[in-house]
């Protein structure tokens, strides 16, 4: 191959940035087409085990990321399996701990395997890079000493031939060394060249076939335009510019014309790299803000005390929702992934952590709560063959009431203790049930009963002592409350006759107003109860004294705070005395309301 002096001297890749990789050729790629979903996880490994065996780590990237991710699927797979079979037995699905099976050990194994040879791998690379860069030096020195030489021209020209194609053969070598290094080659090239002055026929026959491999190098170069990925594009047009080198001098007239072309295609190429890398940014900055918005979302979920279950399974709900959508987001940039993943990590740790707290104490009190409904279930299982119907109702609504009042038992329990108490309370009134559907001869003797009280209240006559009297009316009371039902046509009318009367002989006595209207609220409340209203009607009239007993107390306290102000006015005495007269009222009414209030719950 005839060079030009001139031709050689300059470097056609001087000044010109392509952030080539010096290596002479492409590692190779791995077959894309390779399906790994028929294979199980065992086949999985074995095949990983041959890659690692058989072939250099440096040609197998795609295929153990290939394998990775059919592995990664695989165990994924058994492990929501585990999940749901977990839950499906009533345990709350923030409890599940996936432990790594056998064959998921082996598989991070081999992995670090892989890692370490990939690892071990590089450096030797770049060792063997230092020791190529070394011997190229020693091919340009042995150019340098052809300059030397005695022999015969051809016999200097063919070992000439050789060293070229000994520096051809040598690999790859620093990459920050490369530029010095071809520079020092060229120069020594030309000179070699220069020396030897080959004649013109050799020369021109050089320096043609040298253009018709740099049109060629540039035909492939032009071609990588239609390339779809812009990386194979750019890592090819590498090997192109590292031929480029290789090849020698072009005709002086086709030089620039050549490198003008080969240079156009380059910028292209790289340009659609850049570009590329650009949108990779942009698109990793996205990344990170979508994902520090998940991480934002997630620390708010911590924010608020959740006090039960409902609440934690709501707030669960969105935070597994937050990790899907963060399994949809790409990788964020290099220096902020790990730091963004730890971020979402730690808030998600941090809430199934405190969802687990509080559900270890949960089942605790779900373990009391059951222990209390077992044993309203051994009182309602112990009441069921009473024949007292009306304590034993009252005592039946009392621990339904308390029923209603203890928080849930564990799910597994929940049914059966529910079942248990419901049986016992419904033979209890299914009893009762089918004793009163035949009790109207009864009833009739009931109103027969209450008739005769009615008739003895009427002509009872009020005596001097009050405190006797009131005792007597008491035990009519007392009486008409024991006796039973009355016909429904007429229960009413009695109900409404006999309370009339008593009160009429109440407002008679010689008592307090404190005592005639407690009475009287007493009177009220027994007929309800005889009329079947108690349980409906107690809960509004209770509420209603609460009220009442909350704006006494605000109007006594300003009133209170009145005197106070009015005390130091003169002529303010009618003022004060009338609040006084209001505190003093208001004070009686509270302890009417209280007693009242005791009435109540003495008889719930």
């Amino acid at each position: 191959m005839v060079m030009e002096s001139n031709e050689l001297n300059k470097d056609p890749f001087e000044g010109t940035n392509v952030n080539a990789d010096n290596t002479s050729a492409e590692k190779p790629a791995a077959n894309e087409a390779d399906d790994y979903s028929a294979l199980d996880r065992e086949a999985l490994i074995g095949l990983l085990k041959q890659l690692l065996k058989e072939k250099p780590v440096g040609d197998i990237k795609e295929q153990v990321d290939n394998i990775r991710k059919v592995f990664d699927k695989a165990s994924e797979e058994i492990e929501d399996k585990a999940r749901k079979v977990f839950v499906e037995s009533g345990e709350p699905i923030e409890l599940f701990v996936h432990q790594p099976d056998e064959l998921q050990k082996q598989f991070s194994a081999l992995l670090f395997e892989y890692r370490s040879k990939r690892d071990n791998e590089r450096q030797s690379q770049e060792q063997i890079k230092e020791k190529n860069l070394v011997a190229k030096y020693e091919v340009i020195e042995g150019i340098k000493d052809l300059l030397n030489r005695q022999e015969s021209l051809n016999d200097t020209f063919q070992e000439f031939r050789d060293l070229q194609q000994k520096w051809r053969d040598i690999g790859p070598v620093p990459q920050s060394k490369l530029h010095d290094l071809w520079e020092t080659f060229h120069l020594h090239v030309e000179n070699f060249y220069n020396y030897i002055k080959i004649n013109n026929e050799l020369r021109d026959l050089d320096l043609k076939k040298n253009y018709e491999l740099k049109i060629e190098l540039c035909e492939k170069a032009e071609a990588l335009m239609l390339e779809p990925s812009p990386v194979k594009a750019f890592k090819s047009l590498q090997n192109l510019h590292d031929q480029w080198r290789e090849v020698g001098p072009v005709p002086r007239d086709k030089k620039e014309e050549l490198w003008d072309r080969f240079k156009a295609v380059t910028a292209k190429i790289n340009q659609r790299q850049q570009e590329h890398f650009e949108s990779l940014k942009n698109q990793l900055r996205k990344n990170l803000e979508a994902k520090t918005e998940l991480c934002e979302k997630a620390e708010s979920l911590l924010e608020k005390e959740l006090t039960s279950p409902k609440e934690w399974e709501e707030k669960s709900k969105q935070l597994i929702d937050l990790q899907q959508i963060w399994k949809t987001i790409g990788f964020a940039p290099k220096k902020e992934n790990n730091l963004v993943y730890e971020r979402f990590r730690k808030a998600c740790d941090t809430f199934f952590n405190n969802k687990r707290d509080f559900f270890k104490s949960y089942k605790e009190d779900q373990q009391n709560n059951l222990q209390l409904k077992t044993e309203l279930c051994i009182q309602a299982e112990a009441m069921k063959d009473s024949q007292d119907w009306k304590k034993a109702t009252d005592e039946y609504i009392r621990i339904q009431k308390k029923w209603k009042e203890i928080g849930p038992v564990p799910r597994k329990q929940s049914d059966v203790v529910w079942k248990r108490f419901r049986e016992a309370c419904d033979y209890f009134f299914n009893r009762k049930k089918d004793f009163f559907s035949n009790i109207d001869e009864a009833q009739d003797n009931n109103l027969k009963l209450k008739e005769a009280i009615i008739a003895e209240l009427s002509a009872f006559e009020l005596k001097d002592d009050s405190e006797q009297c009131f005792e007597a009316l008491q035990e009519f009371q007392r009486r008409w409350s024991d006796i039973g039902f009355v016909p429904i046509k007429e229960k009413d009318r009695v109900n409404q006759e006999f309370r009339n009367l008593i009160n009429q002989k109440f407002d008679h006595l010689n008592l307090n107003e404190v005592d005639k209207n407690l009475q009287k609220f007493r009177n009220k409340l027994e007929n309800w109860k005889t009329n079947d209203q108690f349980n409906e009607k107690i809960g509004q009239e209770r509420n209603k004294i609460i009220i009442k007993l909350k704006q006494l107390e605000n109007d006594i306290i300003l009133w209170e705070n009145n005197i106070g102000f009015f005390a130091k006015s003169k002529n303010s005495d009618a003022l004060v005395r009338d609040f006084q007269h209001k505190i003093e009222s208001g004070k009686r009414n509270i302890r009417l309301l209280n007693k009242k209030l005791d009435l109540i719950d003495e008889m719930l």
